[in-house]
C-alpha cells in the first residue's frame, strides 16, 4: 500500500496529512489526535450514520419522519448497505429517544437508535 494523503478534520486547522499505514507512520499532524485519526482512517475508516425514518399509522401511510443516528460508528464499508436496511425500516408511535430500531444493525455490536420523541 502507498502512501495516502488526507486532510486531518479533527479541529480547524486542516493539517495536511501523509500516512503510512504499513509502517504506522503520520507525517504533517500538528497534534496527538490528527496522528490518530490520520493512521484510523488509513486502516479503519468508521462513521457514524444519520437519516430518517418513516413513522407510519396502522394502515401503513406515512404520517412523519422520525431522526436516526447509530450509536457508536460503522465502518465505513458498511454504511450503504446499512441505509438499504434504514430505508426499508417503518416505525410506529410512540418512539422515544434512545429507542433501539434495529439493534445490532448489521452484526455490527451497533444499534441504530431514535434521536428524538414522538409520541
Amino acid at each position: 500500500m502507498s502512501v495516502l494523503k488526507m486532510t486531518c478534520i479533527v479541529c480547524p486547522r486542516g493539517c495536511s496529512l501523509e500516512v503510512d499505514p504499513e509502517a504506522g507512520t503520520v507525517v504533517g499532524n500538528s497534534c496527538k489526535r490528527g496522528f490518530e485519526h490520520g493512521l484510523a482512517e488509513a486502516t479503519n475508516p468508521v462513521r457514524t450514520l444519520t437519516s430518517t425514518v418513516r413513522v407510519v399509522d396502522d394502515n401503513g401511510e406515512t404520517i412523519g419522519m422520525e431522526p436516526v443516528r447509530t450509536s457508536q460508528p460503522i465502518p465505513k464499508r458498511l454504511v450503504f448497505d446499512a441505509m438499504r436496511e434504514v430505508d426499508a425500516l417503518r416505525v410506529k408511535l410512540p418512539i422515544h429517544r434512545g429507542d433501539a430500531l434495529i439493534p445490532n444493525i448489521l452484526d455490527t455490536g451497533v444499534d441504530l437508535i431514535a434521536t428524538k420523541d414522538l409520541v
